[in-house]
């Protein structure tokens, strides 16, 4: 009683306001209600799960004759998908044609403009300083096509936002197209408080779809408010165009009650009565709104696509309108080009200005048969038998075996195993269209029904077969596609070549934008499981009317398809193989892990040490390739490593390394750097340097969250978001750049799985000349679409003794190209790093260290070693501990020497004195003595003269009674200068 007399009161407040509004309140209520004047409609359940009917006036000016409220239906209640609650009985009732319902859900398909209730916000949530949002992302938004929605192109965040109030528990399905890993796709539900719903990963982020397929996903939703978020994050990092995601036929369950049924929208109809869906009118046909039938268009002057609202005028025909095939070969082994219109015909080919078809060509001579096919009647050609190869389907000689794999060079008929289709990313028809044509010599892709369908050509294989000698061999190719193409192209055409293994999830390998020149491809398949190859050819990307071909001339070729090891594939020639003897009949047998086939007598021999066995030649001992500088292999002779030891002779001296510590695997994160809307990322390198027997440590993964730790763990057989490698490269988008709760990966690749060999350089490095580095080289020998020969990296390890520890803080990109290249290379192709470590150092040897000895105190004395300065080694040798040794005391000996070498030296300066002096007498007395001579003359000379020892006069003169010789000298003198002349 007292809920129905506050409904009552409500009703009656309701009609005392229209009072107020109108100029005559004393008329508005004069007339009772008729029912088409207002209508019901249920109000709010209360706490047991009961609500009224009442009744709202659908005027102003008409207050009084309402309905009373009368208790309504269950809070949960609701009708059957097709049927309405009609509110005055409060009963289910069936829609009428040319209308649907649901039941209790709602959906939305129809794009012309973004439905109400929905909102399409554009976000920038790097918390950065100096990030302008506003003018980075004004224009971003989700862009209505029609039959689908279309994501941003640019790399701002952009979220589709949808509330809706549940009754009870339901459900959100929707389809989407999701092919562009660039971009960040996640779908998450909050409540009214903004609080995130619990979700597993895998309901949270959308997986990857193949290109032109419509994928689905399902989210339950509790009851209450459920706030839904459709949000991309576009990741800009190159020339590159994002491929935008698709979203359409959004349809959730779970709302209180449909009171009404919805008409068909144009292009659709339904014919009877109870209808849950419309259905899309045929080709030809159109409709209008509500429509239960559709209308055909003029046969000859009109036409319409599936769907459609209206009918357009058929143009002249143009080049563009047709196309050439092959026909298949007939009896007598001939085939010809024909020409025919595209279907479905939308031109006219008999109005002024349009063409014709031109005319057959020439019947030619049927291509020949692919090798190890053979033609039974000239006009098909059949799979050589087993153990047979096709130069005339023979048997393979002893000794050898058939060589299974796919070879496909001639392209009359399309190969069993393999087939063409057509998805359009608009959702109009063309399956009923072979995506591609063959053509002779190649095979083509098609018309299409518009310029951006997919065009597909897939080849299934069920599996691989290796040759029987090397079935124990524990290398890692199973299988390798090589494919010859070309593309020409007058717009942004691009070319997948895609993989899926074990039917689990279609992957990109590699694609090609524009016109390409004839070229060839490689893949190896490293794991032995049913695989599908599937190329994929787009003329563009952007929406295209449907009813225009302007790109039709924009072509891909492919000429020929080869795949090794096929398991169900036919042989072109023999292999030789491993024999036990060399009686005849012997079988092949398998040759154990790293052994290869002796040609002289077809018996395996173990690849000699430091050599591995090539992945797909076992033949002859030149299928064992050395080792490179520094490396050696490991005990299956699968692949080379560094065992993390390494020595070298430099300056005379044997330097030995042990890289150990470095062997776990080392990660740099190198940026930030920032796209041209500024979101900002970084490079994580992972690098698995050494040991390991070879194992590729290194992981790199996509899309950080547990999804891919599960997949790795539940599933490891399987392939994941991962990548193994020794190098490898993603790109990182931290948790507080773009307002994600955690941080995202994605462009997760591989850099090098091949080890080259370690060697000493000086200048590895163009601008650092003076260091000494040992480099670290690895390649990867996949090829891209940038880097024809793979990709490379090189690891240039730096003896620093100050950087030490358990983590690898002295990893780094070199200097030289931080600057000009920051993610470390300048062509996409080869990488550089610096790693500086104390770990990098030589081990220490005696030569590191000298000794230095104390002074002699006591009769004994200290000798201490220290390093060599600068020190650039560890470990090794350590470090000799101080030592005392004895010492002998000579300080007296020292003494008494000293004293008579000063003695001996005093007494050698007092003789050399005292001869001295003794000189410079004999020199004045002899002086004395020629002059008394001279003034004598004729005196007779004395025999001798001399001061006698201890005279004291030194003017008295001895003379000797003989002449000298010097007096007889002058006396002769004397006498001649005294003759006359």
């Amino acid at each position: 009683g007292r809920k129905f007399a506050l409904l009552h009161f409500s009703s009656t407040l309701m009609c005392g306001l229209y009072e107020r509004r109108v100029e005559k309140p004393h008329d508005c209520c004069v007339s009772a209600f008729l029912q088409m004047d207002y209508h019901f409609e249920y109000t709010e359940c209360d706490g047991t799960g009961s609500r009224w009917r009442v009744a709202i006036p659908r005027k102003q000016d008409l207050c009084t004759g309402l309905p009373d409220p009368v208790s309504g239906t269950d809070c949960t209640f609701s009708c059957d998908a097709g049927e309405f609650l009609e509110m005055s009985a409060q009963q289910c009732t069936p829609c009428v044609a040319g209308t649907y319902s649901l039941g209790s859900g709602i959906r939305f398909d129809e794009w012309d403009d973004i439905p109400v209730g929905f909102t399409s916000l554009a976000t920038y949530l790097d918390s950065s300083p100096g990030v302008e949002e506003i003018h980075a992302c004004k224009n971003s938004s989700w862009v209505p096509k029609g039959s689908y929605l279309e994501s941003n192109r640019d790399d701002c965040t952009v979220s589709l936002i949808y509330a809706v109030h549940l009754k009870k528990q339901g459900s959100v399905s929707f389809e989407y197209q999701y092919v562009d890993n660039n971009i960040f796709f996640e779908f998450f539900i909050q409540n009214d408080q903004c609080q995130e719903m619990d979700q597993t990963p895998d309901q949270k982020w959308i997986k990857l779809t193949n290109n032109g397929e419509w994928g689905g996903h399902t989210v339950n939703l509790n009851s209450g408010t459920n706030i839904l978020y459709w949000r991309t994050t576009g990741i800009f990092l190159g020339t590159k165009a994002l491929k935008p995601v698709l979203l359409k036929n959004i349809h959730i369950e779970g709302v209180a009650y449909t009171s009404e049924c919805f008409q068909c929208k144009p292009g659709t109809f339904s014919r009877a009565p109870g209808s849950s869906t419309c259905e899309p009118c045929p080709r030809n046909t159109h409709s209008s709104k509500g429509a239960t039938s559709c209308t055909p268009c003029d046969k000859e002057t009109q036409y319409s696509p599936e769907g459609s609202a209206e009918c357009k005028e058929k143009s002249a025909c143009t080049e563009k309108d047709y196309f050439q095939i092959h026909t298949p070969c007939d009896s007598d082994g001939k085939t010809q080009v024909i020409y025919k219109w595209i279907e479905p015909k939308i031109c006219l080919e008999n109005v002024t200005g349009a063409v014709t078809l031109p005319p057959s060509g020439e019947r030619e001579p049927c291509p020949p048969c692919n090798p190890g096919f053979y033609s039974y009647n000239s006009a098909s050609c059949f799979p050589c038998p087993p153990g047979t190869f096709s130069d005339g389907c023979e048997k393979c000689p002893a000794g050898t075996e058939p060589a299974l794999g796919y070879e496909y060079k001639w392209w009359n008929v399309l190969p069993s195993n393999m087939k063409t289709s057509c998805f359009n990313v608009g959702n109009s028809k063309c399956d009923d269209m072979n995506g591609w044509e063959v053509a002779g010599d190649h095979i083509r892709s098609g018309a299409g029904s518009s310029d951006n369908d997919y065009l597909i050509l897939n080849l299934w294989v069920p599996g691989f077969k290796l040759p029987t000698s090397v079935t124990g061999s524990s290398g890692t190719e199973f299988g390798r596609v090589t494919f010859v193409f070309e593309t020409t192209c007058s717009a942004d055409c691009e070319l997948y070549f895609m993989m899926d293994v074990n039917r689990k999830s279609t992957s990109v390998v590699e694609s090609w934008e524009g016109s390409k020149a004839r070229m060839s491809y490689s893949h190896i398949v490293t794991k032995n499981a049913s695989v599908s190859f599937t190329w994929a050819f787009q003329r563009t990307s952007q929406a295209q009317d449907v009813s225009v071909r302007r790109l039709v001339g924009d072509i891909a070729k492919i000429y020929s398809i080869t795949l090794t090891n096929a398991q169900d594939g036919t042989a072109s020639s023999c292999r030789a193989c491993a024999l036990v003897s060399q009686q005849t009949g012997t079988s092949c047998v398998p040759c154990p892990t790293g052994h290869y086939i002796d040609k002289d007598n077809n018996r395996c021999r173990q690849c000699p040490p430091d050599t591995y066995l090539s992945g797909h030649q076992v033949y002859s001992k030149e299928a064992c390739i050395p080792c490179g500088p520094g490396s050696r292999s490991n005990k299956d002779r699968s692949r080379c490593f560094s065992d993390c030891s390494f020595s070298h002779t430099w300056q005379n001296r044997t330097l030995t390394y042990d890289f150990s510590p470095l062997g776990p695997v080392g990660s740099i994160m190198n940026g930030p750097s920032f796209t041209s809307k500024g979101t900002k990322y970084f490079h994580s390198f992972n690098i698995s340097l050494c040991g390991l027997e070879g194992n590729r440590a290194a992981i790199c993964t996509d899309n950080v969250t547990d999804l891919s730790k599960m997949e790795r763990q539940n599933e490891p057989g399987e392939f994941a978001n991962y990548v193994e490698a020794f190098v490898c490269q993603s790109t990182i988008i931290p948790s507080d750049g773009r307002g994600f709760r955690t941080a995202l990966s994605s462009q997760s690749v591989s850099l090098a799985d091949t080890f080259m060999g370690n060697l000493m350089e000086i200048h590895i490095f163009e601008c650092e000349r003076t260091s000494m580095n040992i480099c670290f080289g690895f390649r990867s020998s996949q090829p891209t679409s940038s880097c024809e020969n793979g990709r490379s990296a090189v690891i240039s390890l730096r003896c620093n003794p100050e950087k030490t520890g358990c983590v690898n803080p002295g990893l780094l990109l070199p200097a030289c190209f931080s600057s000009k290249c920051p993610a470390g290379t300048c062509d996409g192709c080869t990488f550089n790093f610096l790693w500086e470590s104390a770990s990098a150092c030589p081990r220490c040897t005696e030569a590191d260290y000298h000794e230095i000895e104390g002074a002699c105190k006591g009769g004994s004395q200290t000798i201490l070693y220290v390093w060599n300065e600068p020190k650039l080694c560890s470990k090794g040798v350590r470090l000799p501990v101080m030592r005392r040794t004895p010492c002998e005391a000579i300080d007296f000996w020292l003494k008494i020497g000293a004293a008579l070498g000063a003695f001996m030296a005093l007494l050698l300066i007092s003789l050399s004195c005292y001869f001295w002096k003794k000189n410079k007498r004999l020199e004045y007395k002899y002086s004395r003595l020629v002059m008394t001579a001279s003034r004598d003359c004729d005196m007779p000379a004395a025999d001798s003269c001399a001061v006698m020892e201890g005279d004291d006069n030194e003017d008295d003169v001895v003379c000797s009674s003989k002449p000298s010789l010097l007096g007889k000298l002058k006396s002769m003198a004397a006498k001649v200068s005294r003759k006359p002349p």
